[in-house]
């Protein structure tokens, strides 16, 4: 099915029925309070759009068939199938892929193989970014400079110091800017964060954020890229290595050199939520303290991200944060009343009664979104900001990047400062804070 089909569908479900709100684990009460939010996004929305209003938007990193792995391509047809946006332009540095992601946009969509020449631009609007992680802080900051809007894929940042320079960018330029975090977009874990912030469990005492474990495997042969793939690009700022195709589209994620392993990949979306529940948006934890494990990587040409891990965070509240490698994907809140959990597929709680009973009217309630892409297209007109900004989007993933310094300094504890963002009393985490970056890519 198309984006277009699956954004008309959705909406024309929002508005005839409630029943299939109600099968997808949402009780009465809740799935109500879904479709109003969705039929005021609609009326909320323009109800003409001309050539003059259309917001023109450019793909940078598509993902494809060679890799098997289409975030990026996934991301921009999300764009291109809200109402007045239009991807006049993709970029990537695989000739197969761009050529594969263009025509999926017909034949007027113009190619680059270097961003550079999007950002260039001066008719398009925003730019949609699923590049590997280590490219993400250079492009978004060079976008937002540009005068682009950006909508970038989680996790946001390959170290903590590249972070706060986006943030630092987005605040000095004003672009809207949305982190692909779409689990904020995902009724069943707006519900969750908001039961737990009005007390439905009772006092807050630990959270658990269950994550895949990661991938072992290596050593790897080393190859000579494939036609059309200019590797140098793709490296940019990270360390200079001879090709090996392991390292490259979807499982560049196991690698330090380019991503953080499942705890940055799925703990940016739980670790994520895990936040949003404790009402820590604009903050983190005080300390972390890990377990690695599983094999230790033995080779230069093996995956070296940890793939069995236990991480524990404390926050100045008194609550625990326990993001592991073990259990059912999601994301449980547990109370003195009881427990909370919620995933992709499900809402449950230890008593039903924790989710079937209405919130009052003076409640807590959180920021709406039911379409990811479509609150950022929203907020490109509307110029307010997005469900998961680049403040929100940096302090998430920094709790990734918390627990694998950790993991990468054995497991020992160590003391953090979320409010100067900085290490205490260890010299040796303070230094992961940021890596050395080649040239010309530093951020």
């Amino acid at each position: 099915m198309s984006t277009t089909k699956e954004s008309v569908s959705r909406r024309q479900f929002l508005e005839t029925t409630l029943a299939g709100l109600a099968l997808a684990g949402l009780p009465a009460w809740y799935a109500r309070d879904v479709v109003a939010a969705e039929k005021e996004r609609n009326a909320n929305s323009p109800r003409r759009i001309g050539p003059n209003d259309t917001i023109q938007v450019a793909g940078i990193g598509l993902g494809g068939s060679r890799g098997g792995f289409r975030q990026g391509l996934g991301d921009t047809h999300a764009a291109a199938g809200q109402r007045g946006v239009k991807v006049i332009a993709v970029c990537d540095v695989d000739q197969l892929h761009l050529d594969e992601g263009a025509a999926s946009f017909g034949p007027d969509t113009a190619k680059s193989k270097d961003f550079r020449d999007i950002l260039a631009r001066k008719d398009i609007d925003a730019v949609v970014i699923g590049v590997p992680d280590h490219w993400h802080s250079y492009i978004a900051i060079a976008a937002m400079n540009a005068g682009k809007d950006v909508y970038c894929e989680k996790p946001l940042t390959l170290t903590i110091a590249e972070g706060k320079k986006i943030v630092a960018t987005q605040k000095k330029t004003g672009r809207v800017f949305q982190v692909g975090s779409q689990q904020r977009s995902d009724d069943r874990f707006r519900m969750a964060c908001e039961l737990v912030r009005n007390g439905r469990v009772g006092k807050l005492k630990t959270v658990e954020a269950h994550l895949p474990g990661g991938s072992t495997g290596g050593p790897f042969k080393v190859e000579t890229p494939p036609d059309g793939f200019d590797w140098e690009m793709w490296l940019g700022q990270a360390p200079m290595t001879e090709y090996v195709r392991e390292r490259t589209h979807g499982t560049f994620r196991h690698w330090y050199e380019y991503a953080g392993g499942m705890m940055t990949d799925w703990g940016a979306h739980h670790n994520d939520i895990a936040q949003w529940g404790m009402g820590m948006d604009n903050s983190g934890p005080i300390s972390v303290e890990s377990e690695p494990h599983g094999p230790e990587p033995k080779c230069d040409e093996c995956y070296n991200t940890v793939p069995q891990f236990k991480v524990t965070y404390t926050y100045g509240n008194g609550v625990k944060l326990h993001t592991n490698s073990e259990g059912e994907n999601g994301v449980q809140f547990n109370g003195d009343d009881g427990w909370i959990f919620v995933s992709r597929g499900t809402i449950n709680a230890s008593d039903p009664k924790l989710l079937e009973t209405p919130l009052p009217a003076s409640a807590i309630t959180l920021y709406k979104s039911n379409n990811h892409m479509g609150n950022f297209i929203d907020c490109v007109r509307s110029r307010k900001p997005t469900i998961c900004p680049a403040e929100v989007g940096h302090r998430s993933v920094t709790v990734c990047h918390l627990g694998n310094i950790s993991l990468r300094l054995g497991g020992r504890k160590l003391n953090w400062d979320p409010k100067k963002e900085q290490f205490t009393g260890d010299k040796e985490a303070q230094a992961m804070v940021s890596r050395k970056q080649r040239g010309p890519w530093k951020v």
